[in-house]
């Protein structure tokens, strides 16, 4: 099946400090690449083509790494569904493997999702979660989300608080595939949301909840470590130890995406 990919990278990422002072987060280091090198080139490595970016602030620092057809000029105001929003044209074409700009991930995943039966939307999520969000947290329920799947591994519930961790089967990695089906379902749901502060709002996990309740499949594709989510400058941090620190063992990360 071809694809085509797209790189959500309008926001700034704040929570970054000085390092997104000047750059979008998309364009902060990490293992000797970029944010958006890893997605880049994870993307075309799996025969994705073309891959572009839709932009925000400082957009044009982007295009030495990737063409940014869509902008969104309201990225402060908006949240990831609107930047999505922008590239409609592309979203409502053809099938579209959507990427955060703020993680890195195996080309395996990327591959999988493509190869994953049809669906109108079909999203990764990462079973060994634990592991990465205690390295990142020290209570790693503080942060995680609810996640819940059927027995054919269609999705039920995301993106809720929860203290408990048996609601939790995965975590949901902002790695997804859009049919045209998938994404007129979306068009519908934006159509019915008159207010716009509310539109301005809704992220992701929340327009997945509203489509579930609507009744659109969205099925998942299960992985296996190998990726990460950069939020905050700690994040960074604890990655690069990580892979310091299993290099000098001779031993590999669970979550080290490179290879």
């Amino acid at each position: 099946m071809s694809c085509r990919g797209l790189v959500l990278a309008a926001g700034r990422g704040s929570r970054m400090e000085s390092l997104t002072e000047l750059r979008p987060k998309c364009l902060v280091p990490i293992a000797g690449k970029r944010l958006i090198e890893w997605q880049r080139d994870a993307l075309q490595a799996a025969g994705v083509s073309p891959v572009a970016a839709v932009g925000g602030y400082r957009s044009d620092l982007l295009t030495p790494f990737l063409p940014v057809p869509f902008v969104n000029e309201r990225w402060a105001e908006t949240n990831m569904v609107a930047s999505l929003a922008v590239a409609r044209d592309w979203m409502s074409a053809t099938d579209v493997i959507v990427s955060y700009s703020d993680i890195a991930y195996a080309v395996e995943w990327v591959t999988r999702l493509i190869d994953a039966p049809p669906a109108p939307i079909t999203i990764a999520f990462d079973r060994k979660w634990w592991d990465l969000w205690s390295l990142r947290f020290e209570d790693p329920l503080s942060d995680a989300e609810t996640f819940r799947i059927d027995a054919s591994g269609r999705l039920l519930e995301i993106g809720g608080k929860t203290e408990d961790s048996g609601a939790i089967e995965g975590q949901y990695m902002g790695l997804l595939r859009f049919s045209s089906e998938g994404w007129a379902a979306v068009e519908e749901l934006l159509a019915d949301l008159h207010d716009i502060p509310d539109r301005d709002r809704l992220d992701m996990t929340g327009m997945l909840s509203r489509l579930i309740a609507r009744g659109v499949e969205i099925a998942t594709v299960p992985v296996d470590g190998r990726w990460a989510e950069v939020d905050q400058r700690v994040d960074l941090e604890a990655y690069e130890a990580a892979l310091l620190a299993n290099e000098a063992k001779g031993t590999t990360w669970s979550h080290d995406w490179r290879g």
